[in-house]
């Protein structure tokens, strides 16, 4: 069932979208050559916490940590690691979630750290880039698989793969609501889109196909299966009658 919010709801999940933007903002600040992914997801549980919320990963479904880190060709849900080095060229992917007030935010972007080759750079942004064009078919009367369709056309014409086993979501008093919000076209155009919907749209792109591999070791973390790169780009957004309100991106 589809739970639609109220203005006030919406302000509330402005402020938890907010401490996960600043949550993301000291990761972006924070990551460097040499640092543990466990150090990365302290720094990111910090600035959640010094903002009166809580971290949403922490325990959800049995999740270890505040947050999840994925390097190079692991796709998302990548578990903080006192041995896990970042290293100069990695590309590391932040997902982060926070619960303010009776409401979460959930965003994810994708960091290039050191001497990044051109390629991986380019995965980032077109990611990035997938996520802007779901984003502008956010609009009331338009369908889930008009946001679906826009970035997978993007990427596709890149020449990257789009994850299918892994999807957006709605999110409010609960960290994953309905709809699903696929970043592919699938079979009839989905729900329509109203006023007062809140979505968590995120791209999954693979440089190379689309297919994944769940591990068997962790529980977690999913890589692609050929080992290309992939890059990570999520926010939180609300529909309005304006229009899309993204919630996590810093005022």
């Amino acid at each position: 069932m589809i739970k639609l919010k109220t203005a006030s709801d919406i302000r509330k999940m402005e402020k938890s979208g907010q401490i996960v933007a600043m949550a993301l903002e000291a990761a972006k600040n924070t990551i460097a050559v040499g640092m543990t992914t466990q150090h990365l997801c302290s720094e990111v549980e910090n600035a959640i916490r010094s903002q009166g919320a809580v971290p949403s990963f922490l325990g959800y479904h049995g999740y270890p940590a505040a947050c999840c880190i994925s390097i190079n060709d692991e796709v998302v849900h990548g578990i903080p690691s006192k041995s896990r080095i970042i290293c100069d060229g990695d590309i590391v992917s932040v997902d982060v979630g926070a619960l303010y007030d009776g409401f979460h935010g959930d965003a994810a972007r994708t960091f290039a750290v050191g001497s990044v080759s051109d390629e991986a750079r380019r995965l980032i942004e077109v990611t990035e880039k997938c996520f802007f064009a779901g984003a502008q078919m956010a609009r009331p009367g338009n369908h889930i698989s008009d946001i679906s369709l826009a970035v997978q056309t993007l990427a596709e014409s890149e020449g990257y793969g789009v994850v299918r086993e892994l999807v957006g979501h709605g999110i409010g008093q609960d960290m994953h609501e309905d709809p699903e919000v696929p970043n592919f076209k699938g079979v009839g155009r989905g729900v329509r889109l109203v006023k007062g919907m809140t979505i968590a749209v995120e791209p999954m792109i693979n440089m190379g196909g689309k297919e994944v591999v769940f591990s068997q070791t962790d529980g977690w973390t999913v890589t692609t299966k050929d080992g290309s790169l992939s890059a990570h780009y999520e926010n939180t957004m609300a529909i309005t009658s304006e229009g899309p309100l993204i919630l996590t991106v810093l005022r």
